[in-house]
């Protein structure tokens, strides 16, 4: 700490704060305009100027550092003067009628502020450089007073460097890198020009139209598993905007499209707010106690004629903490099953399985701001920039502060071009290439000894094992060049402290869980676990995909991650109710003992099984074996559309309280920013309405999402301590065990959960039996784009899709050229299983003989096309690797716009 003086009064400052931050510390505000916590200080607008004792000229105070002994005015007659003068000359360029319209305006407030009138701004300038190409945000740069905080930020936050200055002192314009219309940029609509711009030159569109936010709620985004802290604005019970939260840990003030803009599905016209019970094959509008009796009614009649495990509950990755915890506690006290599942058996559960399996604890090791710390970065199966937007920004801002960067995909993604090594393996080859980079680590003796000496088993084991996966032995079955993995190799080992992040390419694979077992073998042999800017990290895909396996959605286990019949004393003490012993079904076990008639009902929370799984044929088969079905969600899906008997119209996010978990284990809460719509409900209040209807009230008499979270923190003890008011301001990051702990960031640092030592896995390779073949020449890969999220449920219902109208096929420029495909041109892929019709994306990012595909447009329904491999744990969809055909199709002429981006 350093002694300055500050309008006469002394204080102390820490060394090295700005005078701003200096003044902010003691109440004082300085004026600025292109200040912004998460940019670099410039000192652009000159507003911040103070006079600093013993130096002939003002000092920028966002620029210029506190010293011991200094003595600082702020706002004296002259600097106060000198602010008022800046203001009106800034105030002669720039037109009356947007300091009329929006005085909300940082700009705007400052001028009001200092007496600026009307008469000193400009009558003759209004809107003569509009902008209305982009989808979210106008442009009218007649607004623009050039303190750049808009190129700054899309340089220093984003890193997609979009706004450019163009020309030189007064002729200087910013402009969009395209210098053409803005919508055909290369903007990813992340909003943060919008959100730093202090006038309105970059405005919300959203707020041009509707007016300005007069409430403002501070939830967790809905969307990806980063979770994302926002604040959402509201006018007329209407999300108007949605900004970030600059103090949030995860996300530091920045958003992704989605998060920022995708909000508008609350209130579309398909969006079901009634009960409805199908009668006849007609829907029937319905009051809630006719749907909950019937429900209740049904549910009651199949566990007394069949046996409790006839019925089976899935929740929800989208829905809250509270609301899965209810739902699998539903499922074992009131219909006595272990049948409960989530969409996290189709996409992660590989990873919780091995990382459980190998150190005793199914979740990411370190937290977001270990990317900062981290001297090299892996990713694995995994495209950040697009799925997961803001580790992926966070990341590419590492890079070019210096950190070294590793990519293993199929697929050229945006990432690659800051990569040093890109290991472009073939779709399915993960554990011959993961053994070669072991194998190639204890070859040139990088592995960390000490290390593995104090805490790993099997060493000399597992030496021997991948003696046979040298590079040299599986580049040919890789399609990866020997000495790029053996690069690779060095990298990730000598380049320390490493991170690794892997998604969904890692586990959608008959070897799904042996691939991740792969990964943690990396970091044991080299010693990157346990320590900052280390680990294994999965990223997790939906908002609460964590949460909702964690809170026992799960055949397996109990809430907190516990096995069946480790935790059943604690759980019956606290439920007061038996847990049911027999091995529950998982989903795709649902799925099949449905088609062989065994499961007799299933209820389906906010999940579109029928849309999401892979090989949709015998999904359809198995959904055609029921004989009762419950899909509870926000419109009617696809799965409620062809097979529900009931539909219950559940809250969105924004309509509801409670917590989400993000995907390094952190719990935050969500808030209600507006009314539920209709006579729509909350999942967990549904559910428990329904245990009351069957006689179970007592087990479920919850007044609030705080009771129910308490009861969570009962049965959890790694959790204890995550109470409601500990979490208000930011969450925390379990194991938490009582309210003094301040959350883990970081895990096995001195030992494992399974203990001191870990064990290296010796996995052998086992091919996935889908291969290109003359019929089928082409290996199809399924995944996410940046502006749809899963299923389409939200997003294709949002201007979202302006931006993507539809899914599209990724087929090389040779492959195209050799099969005479135009660019937009509607394709048929065919396999074995099915087919399904999109357009073409032609683009160097796949390979030859290699295609990509999105899947979330229920229109296509892709996974008509995707098989019936799954991995060998866990029984996950191989979504990555099916072997398929291209075939034209003829024209579709009620298509949505195409985009015919080659990018």
């Amino acid at each position: 700490m350093i002694k300055a003086t500050i309008n006469g009064t002394e204080h102390d400052f820490p060394e090295g704060s700005s005078i701003l931050d200096a003044a902010r510390q003691c109440g004082i505000g300085i004026p600025t305009l292109c200040d912004d916590p998460r940019l670099k200080p410039v000192g652009a607008c000159r507003l911040c100027l103070v006079h600093v004792d013993g130096t002939e000229r003002e000092a920028a105070a966002c620029t210029t550092p506190v010293e011991a002994g200094m003595s600082i005015e702020t706002h004296s007659e002259a600097i106060e003067h000198a602010r008022e003068m800046n203001l009106r000359m800034l105030a002669r360029s720039y037109p009356v009628k947007a300091f009329q319209d929006f005085p909300d305006r940082p700009f705007h407030q400052l001028c009001s502020q200092y007496g600026v009138k009307e008469s000193d701004f400009s009558a003759s300038i209004n809107g003569n450089r509009v902008d209305d190409s982009h989808t979210y945000i106008r442009v009218d740069m007649s607004r623009c007073i050039d303190c750049y905080a808009c190129v700054r930020i899309c340089d220093e936050v984003q890193g997609q460097f979009v706004w450019q200055v163009a020309g030189r002192g007064e002729d200087s314009l910013i402009v969009p890198d395209n210098f053409g219309p803005f919508g055909d940029s290369s903007c990813v609509s992340c909003g943060a020009c919008s959100d730093v711009c202090p006038t309105g030159a970059l405005e919300d569109r959203s707020v041009i139209a509707n007016g300005a936010p007069v409430k403002w709620t501070r939830t967790t985004c809905p969307y990806c598993g980063t979770g994302c802290e926002m604040t959402v604005g509201t006018r007329n019970d209407r999300i108007v905007q949605v900004r970030p939260v600059n103090d949030a840990p995860v996300s530091s003030g920045h958003l992704c499209v989605k998060g920022r803009y995708a909000y508008g599905f609350v209130d579309v016209a398909d969006r079901v707010t009634e009960p409805m019970i199908r009668e006849n094959g007609e829907w029937r509008q319905v009051a809630w106690d006719e749907a909950i009796e019937f429900t209740a009614a049904k549910l009651t009649a199949f566990v007394e004629a069949n046996g409790p495990d006839s019925v089976a509950i899935l929740g929800s990755a989208r829905a809250t903490n509270e609301e899965n915890y209810v739902a699998q506690k539903f499922a074992r006290v009131a219909l006595g099953t272990n049948n409960v599942d989530c969409c996290a058996r189709v996409c992660h559960t590989p990873t919780a399985a091995a990382m459980k399996m190998m150190l005793g604890t199914g979740a990411a090791t370190n937290s977001f701001d270990d990317i900062e710390l981290a001297r090299t970065i892996l990713i694995c199966g995994a495209n950040p920039t697009e799925n997961h937007p803001i580790p992926g920004a966070r990341i590419k801002q590492a890079v070019r502060a210096g950190a070294h960067l590793i990519i293993i995909d199929p697929r050229r993604t945006e990432l690659t071009k800051y990569a040093d090594i890109h290991l472009q393996l073939h779709p399915g080859t993960n554990i011959p290439l993961f053994n070669a980079l072991a194998h190639a680590i204890i070859d040139e003796g990088l592995a960390d000894a000490e290390f593995a000496a104090e805490r790993v088993d099997g060493y000399d084991e597992f030496a021997a094992f991948v003696a046979e996966y040298s590079p040299e032995a599986v580049a040919g079955v890789c399609g990866v060049p020997a000495e790029q993995i053996r690069a690779a190799a060095r990298l990730y080992a000598s380049a320390k402290p490493a991170m690794c992040f892997h998604g969904l390419g890692m586990t959608e694979h008959l070897q799904g869980t042996e691939g991740v077992m792969t990964v943690v073998n990396l970091a044991l042999l080299t010693g990157n676990i346990g320590k900052p800017g280390t680990g294994v990290n999965p990223l997790r895909g939906q908002n609460n995909v964590q949460g909702s396996a964690h809170m026992g959605c799960d055949p397996g286990i109990l809430t907190g991650s516990i096995a069946v019949d480790e935790g059943r004393p604690l759980f019956e003490s606290v439920w007061n109710a038996s847990v049911p012993t027999g091995k529950g079904l998982n989903q795709l076990q649902m799925m099949d003992a449905a088609r062989d008639g065994k499961l007799k009902a299933l209820w389906a929370i906010g999940y579109d099984v029928f849309l999401s799984n892979a090989n949709s044929h015998q999904t359809a088969k198995s959904f055609e074996g029921l004989e009762f079905c419950i899909v509870q969600d926000l419109f009617l899906n696809e799965t409620a559309k062809r097979f529900a008997d009931v539909f219950f119209p559940a809250a969105s996010s924004f309509e509801k309280d409670g917590t989400f978990m993000n995907a390094e284990r952190r719990i935050q809460r969500i808030r209600q920013a507006v009314e539920v719509r209709g006579n729509a409900r909350n999942d967990w209040q549904i559910v428990c309405d329904v245990a009351r209807a069957m006689g179970k009230g007592e087990h479920f008499d919850f007044s609030s999402v705080e009771d129910i979270w308490n009861e969570v923190r009962a049965v959890w003890p790694a959790g204890r301590g995550i109470s409601y008011p500990r979490i208000e301001r930011h969450g925390l990051q379990w194991p938490c065990p009582d309210e003094s702990h301040p959350g883990e960031t970081l895990l096995h640092q001195e030992s494992f959960s399974l203990g001191k030592r870990a064990e290296l896995r010796r996995i052998k390779y086992r091919p996935t039996p889908e291969k290109a073949s003359e019929e089928f020449p082409f290996l199809l890969t399924t995944g996410r784009t940046l502006y749809h999220f899963n299923a389409g449920t939200m997003t294709m219902r949002t201007p979202n899709r302006e931006l993507l109208a539809t899914d599209e096929l990724m087929i090389s420029p040779a492959d195209a050229e050799r099969l005479g495909v135009s660019n937009g041109q509607p394709l048929v892929i065919k396999s074995e299983y099915g087919e399904a019709e999109l357009p073409a994306r032609i683009t160097a990012k796949v390979r030859e003989g290699e295609l990509f595909a999105t899947f979330h447009d229920p229109s296509v329904m892709l996974n008509y096309a995707t098989g019936k491999v799954r991995d060998r744990f866990t029984l996950a969809p191989e979504f990555k690797v099916t072997a398929v055909r291209v075939e034209s199709a003829g024209p579709r002429p009620d298509a949505a716009p195409l985009n015919l981006s080659t990018s």
